[in-house]
């Protein structure tokens, strides 16, 4: 497991499906301005979005984000435990319920690694352009 990275997996509902689908979020340290949320849609498959932490942040408290990413707390659920991400993409629109609680505990856990504010000391400059300017195939 790397130390400098917090990983955890919950069950989410999709646009309020009865299944729960395994879904996990990642922060790493090398790349603090940014949280993952994956979803696992077969076996060996993962759907992944990327987008800043400082949104998820703010959608813990209050609506956050005008683009294809929008995160809220659910003001419709009695006890409050509600976090909805809203995702959407020329694919498809999807709808995520998950537990405040879940991710009020993993940002603890970022924000022990990568303190707001501090993100450009853990940020390679060099590896994020080497990794922009290298060919793929």
């Amino acid at each position: 497991m790397d130390n400098n990275a917090v990983h955890q997996s919950q069950f989410v509902y999709l646009n309020g499906c009865a299944t729960p689908v395994l879904s996990r979020l990642t922060f790493a340290a090398s790349a603090p301005f940014t949280v993952a949320l994956a979803f696992r849609v077969e076996p060996d498959e993962w759907v992944e979005w990327e987008f800043a932490r400082d949104l998820l942040l703010t959608g813990l408290r209050e609506p956050a984000g005008i683009g294809d990413i929008r995160i809220r707390p659910d003001l419709s659920d009695q006890d409050d435990d509600v976090l909805v991400i809203e995702l959407e993409s020329p694919d498809g629109y999807a709808t995520v319920e998950i537990s405040r609680q879940d991710v009020r505990l993993f940002l603890d856990a970022s924000i022990a690694l990568v303190p707001p504010g501090s993100e450009s000391e853990h940020l390679d400059l060099d590896a994020v352009i080497a990794n922009l300017t290298t060919a793929r195939p």
